[in-house]
C-alpha cells in the first residue's frame, strides 16, 4: 500500500515523500480500515515543524483520523464487518491508503454524513465534544469563549455551546466573521484588528466570562484566563501560536501562558481543563468510545454539523498543509486517495 511519510522537518514542500509498505494486519481487537479520507489537524503541522513530541520518528506516517470502509476485523471484534462505512481515530498512521486501528475508535458514518465530511467527526468533533459536552457543564445564558472559532474543533464547539444556550463570543482572522455568525456566534472578533480581552470587556461591561476554551496558547491563554469569572473554567487543549516558529520562539509562546498555583486557582475558584485526546485514547479506551459515541449521536440529530474546507488529492499533501497553516481554513481540512 502507499503511505504519505515524513521524512523531513520545516517546509511542507520538502517534508512528505509517498512510499510503498505493507498493509497492516488487525490484532485481536483493532479493525482494518480502506482508506477514502484522512483528515489534517493542527497537530501535524507541529509535528512537520518537529516540534511534537509524540510523533513518530522521520520517516514516520503522520495522520489521526480516517474516513473510509471496514476491510477485515479481529477475532475479537464483533461491532464492525467487512464493508462498513466507518471514521475513526488512529494513533498516528492515518496518512495511508489502510489503517489498523483500536476498535473503541471507530464508528460507523451516519446515513445522512458523507464520508469526507465525516472524517471531521474522529479528531476534531471528539474533541469538541470531550471539552464542551463531558469535561463542562454549560447553562443557558453563560457567557462563552471560544479562540479559533472558524476551525475544526472550535466551529464545532460554537455549536455544542449554541445547544446549550449560551452567548458566544468567538475568535476568528479576517474574512471569517460572516461565517461565524452563520453558525451561532453572537459576537464575532477579528483577532487580528481587535484586542479580543478589551473588546469582551467592553461587551460584558464588566461581567466576565464563565469559560473559554483555548486552541491557541501563550498570551492568548493568559487574557482568557484573566476573563473568567470566579466559578469560571479554562478548558486548554492546544498550543497552535508556536506554529511557524523555530525552538526558540516555541520557548515564548511558553512563557507567555504565565505561572499558575493552586492556591492562586482556588482563591480566585476558577478551573482549568487540559485536554490531550491522544492520552484518552491511550488510557482510556472505553471513555473515548464513549464520547465517540456521543460525537455521532450529536451528529445524527443535527446538533453538530462539521464544515468541509477543502479536499486535496494526495499528491497535494503539501500545498494542503501549507493551506491548512495559513490559517485560511474554515472548518476540516482532508485528503482523499
Amino acid at each position: 500500500m502507499r503511505a504519505v511519510h515524513l521524512v523531513r522537518y520545516g517546509d511542507s514542500h520538502r517534508a512528505f515523500d509517498i512510499r510503498n509498505i505493507d498493509i497492516p494486519q488487525p490484532e485481536s481487537r483493532q479493525v482494518l480500515i480502506k482508506v477514502q479520507y484522512f483528515g489534517l489537524n493542527f497537530a501535524d503541522v507541529v509535528a512537520r515543524r518537529g516540534l511534537y513530541p509524540d510523533a513518530p520518528k522521520n520517516p514516520g506516517v503522520l495522520g489521526y483520523d480516517v474516513s473510509g470502509t471496514v476491510e477485515s476485523v479481529g477475532a475479537e471484534v464483533t461491532e464492525f464487518k467487512a464493508g462498513d462505512r466507518v471514521t475513526a481515530l488512529t494513533r498516528f498512521g492515518g496518512y495511508a491508503e489502510y489503517v489498523a486501528t483500536m476498535v473503541e475508535g471507530v464508528a460507523k458514518i451516519p446515513d445522512n454524513i458523507e464520508m469526507g465530511i465525516a472524517t471531521a467527526l474522529a479528531t476534531q468533533a471528539c474533541t469538541a465534544y470531550f471539552c464542551g459536552a463531558h469535561s463542562v457543564t454549560m447553562y443557558p445564558g453563560d457567557n462563552v469563549l471560544i479562540q479559533a472559532a472558524a476551525g475544526g474543533v472550535g466551529s464545532i464547539l460554537v455549536q455544542i455551546a449554541k445547544h446549550h444556550g449560551c452567548t458566544v463570543f468567538g475568535t476568528a482572522s479576517s474574512g471569517k466573521q460572516d461565517y461565524l455568525k452563520s453558525i451561532g456566534v453572537d459576537y464575532p472578533i477579528d483577532y487580528t484588528r481587535k484586542d479580543f480581552q478589551k473588546e469582551i470587556h467592553r461587551q460584558l461591561d464588566g461581567n466576565h466570562l464563565d469559560f473559554a476554551f483555548d486552541s491557541i496558547g501563550g498570551k492568548s491563554f493568559k487574557k482568557g484566563y484573566k476573563l473568567l469569572k470566579p466559578g469560571g473554567t479554562m478548558v486548554f487543549y492546544g498550543a497552535a501560536a508556536q506554529i511557524g516558529s523555530n525552538k526558540l520562539k516555541a520557548l515564548g509562546v511558553l512563557l507567555g501562558f504565565g505561572v499558575f498555583s493552586p492556591i492562586q486557582l482556588l482563591l480566585s475558584s476558577k478551573s482549568l481543563i487540559a485536554v490531550n485526546m491522544l492520552r484518552i485514547a491511550d488510557h482510556k479506551a472505553s471513555l473515548f468510545q464513549k464520547i465517540l459515541e456521543g460525537v455521532m449521536d450529536y451528529a445524527s440529530q443535527g446538533i453538530i454539523q462539521p464544515k468541509l474546507a477543502a479536499t486535496y488529492p494526495v499528491d497535494m499533501i503539501a500545498e494542503a498543509h501549507e493551506f491548512l497553516e495559513s490559517r485560511k481554513s474554515i472548518g476540516k481540512v482532508v485528503i482523499e486517495w
